[in-house]
C-alpha cells in the first residue's frame, strides 16, 4: 500500500514540529527516515499511524485518508519507547495483541508461533516480559507490530538495545518484509540505513532537507564523483595528462605519498570507468586499482542538519 503525505504540518504551541512536508513511499520500498533528535521524525510517524491528529495537510494510504479509523488495521507500529505489558508472559501478550488486531481465531496460534520464530523469541517465549533483556523486549515489540500481517510497517528505532548479531538478524527480516510491504524505518545508526533501506529521507527542524538513495545523496553532496586509480606506466605525467583529457573528467590529482595513484573527479552524470580502462588498454598500461571514493553518509547528515 502506497503512503502519500502532502503538506503535512504539526505544531506544539508556537513551534512547528513538522513544517509542511510532502513525500511518498511505495509498496515494496524500505524508507530510511533520518534526522537529529527533535527534527520531527517521531511526530510524523505518529501522524501516519493516526496516534496524533494532523494540524494541516493530509496523509493517504492507497488514496484513503488515515483519518478513517479503518486504516489502522493496515499498519503495524513499533514506537520509539516500546510500551509493553511487562507482567504478561511473551506468548500471552502476543496472543492478546493478535486478538486486539482481529486475527482470525483459527489462525491465531499459528500466527503467534510464526512471530516467535521470526523474531527469535523461542527461548524466551514463556518468560514474563519484565524478565527479558532490553534487546528481547525490542523483539517482542517488533513481533506485536507484525502480528496481524499489516501491509505497512512503521518502525521507530527498531534495533535499539540489540546486540550486533541481533541487529543483523533484524536487518535481514526488515529487508525481507520490505519486498512485499511498505516500510518506514527511523534510526540514528547510519550504517544500518545503508544496509537496510532502498531510499533515505532526512528531516531537520520539521523540513525535508534530502531525499534519495545513498548514492544519489553522495553525488549531490560532493557535486562530483571521485575515483582512485593506480596505473603502472613509464610516465605518470603522461598518465595524468591523458586521463584529464577524457570526456567527463573534471580534475585529476596525484595522491600524496603514492607514486602511481591518482584521484579523479568526474561530473555526476558521467561514468568514466570504462574510458579509463580503454585508455589503459590502448596505451598498454597496467591498471591495478580502480576504487570509488565515497562521501560518508555521516558527513552528509552533519552538513544537512548542523545549521
Amino acid at each position: 500500500m502506497n503512503i502519500r503525505i502532502e503538506n503535512l504540518t504539526k505544531s506544539y504551541g508556537d513551534q512547528k514540529a513538522v513544517d509542511s512536508i510532502s513525500f511518498e513511499v511505495k509498496t515494496g520500498e524500505v524508507l530510511g527516515f533520518l534526522g537529529p533528535n527533535g527534527a520531527g521524525k517521531s511526530t510524523t510517524m505518529k501522524m501516519i499511524t493516526h496516534y496524533l491528529n494532523i494540524d494541516a495537510g493530509n496523509i493517504t494510504i492507497d488514496g484513503r485518508s488515515v483519518r478513517n479509523t479503518d486504516m489502522k488495521k493496515h499498519i503495524g507500529y513499533l514506537p520509539e519507547h516500546n510500551p509493553l505489558y511487562e507482567d504478561m508472559p511473551v506468548i500471552d501478550y502476543l496472543r492478546f495483541v493478535a486478538e486486539l488486531q482481529g486475527v482470525d481465531a483459527v489462525k491465531l496460534d499459528d500466527r503467534v508461533k510464526d512471530m516467535v520464530r521470526l523474531c527469535g523469541l523461542n527461548d524466551e517465549k514463556h518468560k514474563k516480559i519484565n524478565e527479558l533483556s532490553k534487546g528481547y523486549r525490542q523483539r517482542v515489540g517488533l513481533a506485536q507490530a507484525m502480528i496481524h500481517d499489516p501491509e505497512i510497517l512503521i518502525l521507530d528505532e527498531p534495533t535499539t538495545g540489540l546486540d550486533p548479531n541481533q541487529i543483523v538478524e533484524i536487518r535481514e527480516l526488515i529487508r525481507t518484509l520490505g519486498n512485499s510491504k511498505t516500510v518506514i524505518l527511523s534510526t540514528h545508526i547510519l550504517p544500518e540505513v545503508e544496509a537496510t533501506c532502498d531510499r533515505i529521507l532526512i528531516i531537520n527542524k520539521g523540513k525535508i532537507v534530502a531525499d534519495g538513495t545513498a548514492e544519489t545523496l553522495r553525488k549531490t553532496a560532493s557535486g562530483s564523483q571521485v575515483l582512485r586509480v593506480k596505473i603502472q606506466a613509464p610516465s605518470q605525467d603522461e598518465v595524468k595528462e591523458s586521463v584529464s583529457q577524457l570526456a567527463g573528467v573534471a580534475l585529476v590529482e596525484k595522491v600524496e605519498g603514492s607514486e602511481n595513484r591518482l584521484e579523479i573527479q568526474s561530473h555526476v552524470d558521467q561514468n568514466v570507468n570504462e574510458a579509463i580502462f580503454r585508455l589503459c588498454v590502448d596505451k598498454n598500461w597496467v591498471l591495478t586499482e580502480m576504487v570509488p571514493f565515497e562521501t560518508k553518509l555521516e558527513d552528509i547528515f552533519r552538513d544537512l542538519t548542523m545549521n
